[in-house]
């Protein structure tokens, strides 16, 4: 049941990855054609997505909370080691976990990125105002 959870938060992170990486595409190859006045941006926007899609199957993959399901605990007064049992209830949990902590290191990711495009971006605006006077 472990292993069915491994692969199951896996792609369930990859997948929400790559959503998350598609509906910011388009915005991602805008910015850096703009900054990046150059080919050279595409490879640019390549390496962006494959970044998101890192960060957020890292970010919803958690695998020391998932060694509590192999590993025995000590909860009991008399010291004796239980393993959590995997329900459908933790099943739920976990899926739910997987999704938020993947969103939340993408949307960490994105602010980054578009933080530094920003700056970015005034520089550039401002070193083209200043050659065009």
């Amino acid at each position: 049941m472990f292993y069915y959870l491994m692969v199951c938060t896996f792609v369930l992170a990859l997948l929400v990855s790559f959503t998350v990486m598609k509906i910011f595409s388009h915005s991602i190859n805008q910015i850096l054609a703009r900054i990046i006045n150059d080919p050279i941006h595409e490879a640019w926007a390549k390496y962006t997505k494959f970044a998101g899609m890192v960060v957020g199957t890292s970010s919803g993959i958690r695998i020391y909370d998932m060694e509590k399901y192999i590993t025995p605990l000590t909860y009991t007064e008399n010291d004796k080691k239980i393993v959590i049992e995997l329900t459908q209830e933790r099943w739920v949990l976990e899926i739910y976990r997987t999704i938020i902590e993947t969103l939340q290191g993408l949307a960490w990711m994105m602010l980054v990125f578009f933080m530094v495009a920003l700056i970015a971006y005034v520089i550039v605006r401002w070193s083209e105002i200043k050659y065009q006077n």
